[in-house]
């Protein structure tokens, strides 16, 4: 049996990150598949069961604006942790030669209804099952539970999020668009060879509906 949960987040920026613009960071038009599911295992993530987004609804108005923002160019090494570890570096620095300030496009005010179900996984335990899962995560989206703070595509743009209850009306922002190929995920089935997977996404009626969309590599 599987269950459908509907979840409302919203929040004051959002980026969700088009691959083909190399350096400078430019957002999709909206929350990518991939990028709401993050969201949901942020709240509860268990590896017997496997995320499924359903739907994305979108509830604001799409603005973009332009903002700068303070990078790294480099990302630390496994080696370069155990070398501080054995020798009590600290390597919450990084040196101002590996900084740099880059432009980026970003959503502002951005306000989504995700829906979507959950499957049990061969890493699920005896004694687990789907109503147990459920009732765990919705209890930790009741509470505002989370394992980390869930965000819109990067770190530095928190989430608000609420459990939107059955029978209860949401409103989508009354968009028709064609918005092209977007990142649904990546593959990790070959850890030699990871894949990413897009799609055509259309919003119809301020709805992306994903349960029948044909994913490309």
């Amino acid at each position: 049996m599987s269950y459908g949960i509907r979840l409302e987040c919203w929040g004051r920026y959002g980026c969700f990150t088009r691959p083909e613009m190399k350096a400078e960071r430019v957002s999709y038009d909206m929350m990518t598949p991939s990028a709401a599911r993050g969201l949901v295992e942020a709240i509860y993530w268990h590896p017997g069961l496997r995320y499924k987004i359903d739907e994305i609804t979108v509830m604001s108005p799409i603005h973009f604006t332009n903002i700068r923002r303070n990078e790294v160019n480099s990302k630390i090494s496994a080696k370069a942790v155990q070398s501080a570890a054995k020798n009590g570096k600290n390597l919450y620095l990084v040196p101002s030669t590996d900084r740099a300030q880059r432009a980026a496009t970003v959503l502002k005010d951005v306000h989504y209804c995700i829906s979507f179900h959950f499957d049990m996984t061969e890493k699920a335990n005896a004694t687990d099952n789907p109503g147990k899962f459920h009732d765990i995560l919705v209890r930790r989206i009741k509470k505002g539970q989370c394992f980390h703070q869930p965000y819109f595509g990067t770190r530095e743009f928190p989430a608000n999020f609420r459990f939107v209850e059955d029978g209860e009306d949401i409103t989508p922002y009354p968009i028709t668009q064609d918005l092209g190929y977007m990142l649904y995920d990546m593959d990790y089935s070959n850890p030699d060879a990871i894949t990413p997977l897009f799609f055509r996404a259309k919003l119809q009626n301020g709805v992306l509906d994903l349960r029948d969309c044909e994913v490309h590599q």
